[in-house]
């Protein structure tokens, strides 16, 4: 009977065996690691995928619906389509659902009773509609088409064309076109469309501007811009505006 310490003892591996040994081991732990890695980053990306497919799409309005409650609340001043007959309220027809909508909620009254824009008529008839009920009418009137506008005031043509164009950089006033582009067609949310607009409504909103009687805009810009015009200089460019198509 062989008792245990009375074994054979064991020979240790030649180096160049352990070697091998040890690297095999490790090219195998490092695929088996590198197969984890793969596992666990497709279920995070799959889990990520499910929670953003699970997200209910944003509500873009319903153009029928805002259809019913411009037909009926907004017509008056608006027109049904959004062509406003009245020059001093602002043609809706055409323009950016986008931007429709950030000046509704502007108008809206917060909890404490106050508002971006204030306008004793628009202040009112935005009270009773929500969120939902605004998306729907910006979604109506940016689908309208606009009936388009024309210049008026021949003598002031020029100055009007040169500032929209080229502003005036003796006194630091940038281009009109730089941000509502050669149109006057705008950009969605920030920049609105301003071709074929009312003269008198544009007028009156680049004075409210300038007197800071409006400041909804983003960093003061239009603020900044109007501040450095003067009353023959926002009539010309509110006049070719108008004309822009």
């Amino acid at each position: 009977m062989i008792r245990p310490n009375d074994a054979a003892p064991v020979s240790p591996l030649p180096r160049s065996m352990q070697k091998s040994a040890c690297k095999a081991f490790h090219a195998k732990l490092g695929r088996t690691v590198a197969t984890l890695v793969s596992v666990v980053a497709l279920a995070l990306g799959a889990a990520a995928h499910a929670s953003e497919t699970a997200k209910p799409a944003a509500y873009v309005g319903d153009p029928a619906k805002g259809k019913a409650i411009a037909e009926t609340v907004c017509i008056a001043c608006h027109g049904a389509d959004g062509n406003s007959p009245l020059p001093a309220n602002p043609k809706l027809a055409g323009q950016h659902a986008s931007y429709l909508f950030k000046q509704m909620k502007a108008f809206k009254a917060d909890a404490q009773g106050k508002s971006e824009r204030v306008n004793a008529i628009m202040n009112g008839m935005i009270a009773p509609f929500g969120e939902e009920q605004m998306k729907d009418l910006a979604a109506h009137f940016a689908g309208q088409k606009q009936n388009g506008g024309e210049a008026k005031n021949r003598a002031t043509l020029a100055l009007g064309q040169k500032l929209y164009r080229a502003g005036d950089a003796g006194k630091g006033l940038p281009a009109c076109a730089g941000c509502h582009g050669p149109t006057g067609s705008g950009l969605p949310v920030q920049f609105p469309r301003l071709g074929g607009q009312h003269t008198e409504y544009l007028e009156t909103q680049l004075k409210a501007f300038r007197n800071s009687e409006r400041t909804n805009d983003p960093n003061k810009m239009m603020q900044m811009v109007a501040v450095k015009m003067t009353d023959a200089e926002i009539r010309a460019v509110a006049d070719y505006i108008a004309g822009l198509h």
